[in-house]
């Protein structure tokens, strides 16, 4: 049974809209910043791979006729008996994906809070700092029954209606593309991979449970963009509870956890060993960041310290 956790707005089972709108606040001590990659060719707060008049100096690079004079480097052009130009990395705006998953097994925790509550606080300080940083937002909110889609846009009308999906039980299906659900994490990236454009920043937020071995969608979502795998994890996941017999329910139906056995508890473990086997082989086969919470533990320090130590972003 999952205890309630004390925080305003949320009994841990689901997230008040008015909680996530009071995370603002704490987003402020996420640091989302540009890393070279930025691809996009609208103006912002994020260097790119366009080389031109911007804020950030690059490189010296010998004259070529048409260069504008006001960008000579006369310091180099003496020490290299050649006249150079000064080249600049231009500062770009840079389109950012929150991807959440809401299905079936993000709705469980042994303490503290549901797994889609986790994600539903991670997403929510995402989007404020993205936001605050001046990049459009957007995002797929999902579940089984329904699923919420926003295109990226400035401020906060890319975020609002995706904290309110995210606030919602059932979605809503308000938004710019409201409908069905959707059967796994590979179906929902398989549809956002259609939608992100290069030089995009990508989140997925979920515990990853249906992970499969084959799983190519990570390459297609990520292809020429940034991608940021957030895992939620329960403690009770990663280890068997103590001998004994326990029940089960996912609301409608009633099953038993039989612990009494160490050749069960052993193969329990292995069982949670080897899905994250499958994704740490992912995010190498696939380039992508891996940042893990617990549902036992504060979201918004835990999600600053992977993001900090990954350099995620």
């Amino acid at each position: 049974m999952v205890s309630r956790d004390g925080t305003a707005g949320s009994d841990g089972v689901r997230v008040g809209l008015a909680e996530l709108l009071g995370l603002r606040v704490e987003a402020a001590r996420l640091r989302i910043a540009g890393r070279g990659r930025i691809l996009a060719t609208r103006h912002g707060g994020h260097l790119s791979r366009f080389r031109g008049r911007g804020m950030e100096f690059d490189e010296a690079r010998p004259y070529q006729p048409g260069d504008d004079p006001r960008n000579m480097d006369w310091r180099v052009t003496a020490r290299a008996g050649q006249p150079h130009v000064k080249c600049f990395r231009e500062e770009r705006e840079r389109p950012v994906w929150l991807l959440v998953d809401q299905g079936p097994t993000m709705r469980f925790a042994s303490r503290v809070a549901f797994k889609s509550v986790v994600a539903a606080r991670a997403a929510a300080l995402l989007g404020w700092s993205v936001t605050a940083g001046g990049d459009r937002l957007g995002g797929l909110v999902f579940d089984e029954a329904r699923h919420l889609e926003q295109r990226p846009l400035a401020r906060t009308a890319g975020l609002l209606p995706l904290l309110r999906a995210l606030a919602a039980a059932p979605l809503s299906g308000e938004g710019t593309g409201g409908g069905g659900g959707f059967t796994g994490l590979a179906a929902a990236a398989d549809h956002l991979a259609r939608r992100v454009r290069p030089g995009s920043l990508v989140f997925l937020l979920s515990d990853f449970a249906d992970l499969a071995a084959a799983d190519a969608w990570a390459g297609r979502l990520g292809a020429g963009s940034e991608l940021v795998l957030i895992q939620v994890v329960d403690p009770l996941e990663r280890q068997a509870p103590p001998p004994g017999r326990y029940p089960v329910s996912d609301g409608r139906q009633i099953g038993w956890l039989d612990t009494r056995s160490a050749a069960a508890r052993r193969a329990y473990a292995e069982r949670f060993a080897e899905r994250e086997a499958r994704l740490v082989e992912l995010t190498r086969r696939w380039p992508a960041h891996l940042v893990r919470l617990a549902t036992d533990a504060p979201v918004g320090p835990a999600l600053a310290r992977g993001l900090a130590a990954g350099r995620a972003i």
